[in-house]
């Protein structure tokens, strides 16, 4: 199994949806091609910004298959893995692999609540998941007041024996196997790459794309006076994007691109809520002062 080149900014992308919540097949097939032409390293599939917990499995396998073709090699394609069990895990991660994946987002599941966590638990549904799959994974490390876990040091050395992962928290950087860090935090755009991030999967990687291919190409550069300036004329845009209630960022990134033109409508599916005018016009804002519009 090849290591895929993740150094640089994944972008986890939207569902385009229609009114009554079913897939907008066109709009995605023209998202696709448009963040391809960004400059973004690959397009992470099925995850939380595109409403996963929210399709259902036959359309998950729909959409990744949609975003594969499409896509035709030129980004990566990294599809989001949620389950509860291991033997569950290991039929999607299947079902995923040969609908076109090119790795796999792991999420953590209710199995490594509770304190201490056996490393054994996440080390072994790891190994399983990527035996199942023969892709690459990428480790999701996700705060516990989010539902996620911060995975202990003897856990990330457990998980490495396999020799296969690529890990989201910094320290794996000692492990011999070299994994890619990937910041996976959307209010911590520039500040990754300085404490040594090679990459970013985020959600705001939809928007402005090409402005943060940049900025992670000035990082890598040591063109910092640049770094800092498009840091500063992207993250008042991210703020918005993700301001209180944090649920509603999908919502928001739909606007965003809908009025970017790159889909034609913003619906979420329910429960997900569409956005007040106050909302709107505080997106509309950002991406205008952005100079996105």
């Amino acid at each position: 199994m090849e290591r895929p080149d993740l150094n640089g900014l994944i972008a986890a992308i939207v569902t385009p949806m229609r009114s009554d919540a079913s897939i907008d097949e066109e709009s995605l097939r023209r998202y696709v091609d448009w963040l391809a032409g960004q400059g973004v390293r690959g397009l992470a599939v099925n995850v939380d910004t595109g409403e996963g917990p929210h399709l259902f499995p036959e359309e998950r396998l729909r959409i990744l298959r949609i975003v594969a073709e499409q896509a035709g090699g030129r980004v990566l394609v990294v599809a989001g893995l949620a389950a509860s069990f291991t033997e569950q895990a290991c039929r999607l991660a299947a079902d995923t692999a040969r609908a076109g994946a090119d790795a796999l987002l792991v999420f953590p599941i209710s199995a490594y609540q509770g304190e201490p966590l056996d490393p054994e638990i996440p080390a072994s549904y790891h190994r399983a998941v990527a035996e199942a799959s023969g892709l690459p994974l990428i480790a999701f490390q996700l705060q516990p007041a989010l539902g996620g876990v911060n995975f202990s040091a003897e856990t990330i050395e457990a998980s490495f024996d396999a020799k296969r992962f690529v890990e989201t928290a910094r320290l794996v950087k000692s492990l011999p196997s070299g994994p890619t860090v990937l910041n996976g935090n959307d209010n911590f755009l520039l500040e990754a790459y300085l404490l040594g991030a090679e990459g970013a999967l985020l959600g705001f990687g939809t928007l402005a794309a090409r402005e943060q291919v940049q900025m992670h190409r000035a990082v890598r550069e040591n063109d910092l006076p640049h770094a800092f300036e498009l840091r500063d004329m992207l993250q008042p845009l991210c703020d918005a994007i993700f301001a209180l209630p944090v649920r509603d960022y999908r919502a928001r990134v739909k606007h965003a691109l809908m009025r970017l033109g790159v889909i034609d409508e913003a619906h979420v599916r329910p429960p997900l809520r569409p956005l007040s005018k106050d909302a709107r016009d505080l997106v509309d804002g950002a991406l205008k002062e952005a100079g996105l519009r």
